[in-house]
């Protein structure tokens, strides 16, 4: 649930968010019950509230209906419910069921093309790039590091070069402007 609500929202808000809905619910079935405008009211500010309020009712429906309210464990299979993409699918792989998945999210894509580990296009891309260069003990925790890394130092806008412990080896792929920061 955590992983729907956090797409394109801001790690604080998803985190406030999940926690009034956990005060709520205790599984997929108390989700189920919930109207969609109470799931509305729990999960505002996120961004696409009310789409990922309908998305999350119908996914806990779905999972009591058809999977025992148990979350699958194949990408396939997630890939089927309602606000899941391969980016929240390799997360509930890889951290519910430590599964080696890689989720690819905007500042894994953009720091691997920027460091040229990668050279894609698309997140998916950089999924099935990745997979085949990093080792697969690797994958789990590539995203954690390249999110807090992105969020702090490699930034999409003002980079931080200046503080970035990497900077020598960095060949700079698409920065445009490396901004000293104060």
């Amino acid at each position: 649930m955590a992983s729907v609500i956090s797409t394109r929202t801001k790690d604080e808000v998803t985190a406030e968010a999940v926690e009034r809905l956990f005060k709520e619910i205790n599984n997929p079935e108390d989700l189920a019950k919930l109207p969609v405008e109470k799931i509305e009211q729990l999960i505002y500010p996120c961004g696409f509230y009310k789409t990922k309020a309908k998305n999350l009712k119908k996914l806990a429906e779905i999972l009591v209906k058809d999977y025992h309210s148990k979350v699958p464990d194949k990408m396939e299979e997630l890939l089927k419910l309602p606000g899941v993409g391969r980016k929240v699918a390799n997360i509930v792989l890889s951290r519910s069921y430590g599964q080696p998945a890689i989720a690819v999210d905007t500042h894994v894509h953009r720091i691997s093309n920027r460091l040229g580990i990668v050279k894609t296009k698309t997140p998916e891309e950089t999924e099935k790039a990745l997979q085949k260069i990093l080792p697969e003990e690797w994958h789990r925790d590539y995203n954690d590091l390249l999110v807090a890394f992105g969020q702090t130092i490699c930034r999409p806008v003002s980079t931080r070069c200046d503080i970035c412990p990497i900077e020598k080896y960095c060949p700079k792929i698409g920065v445009e402007d490396v901004r000293r920061s104060k």
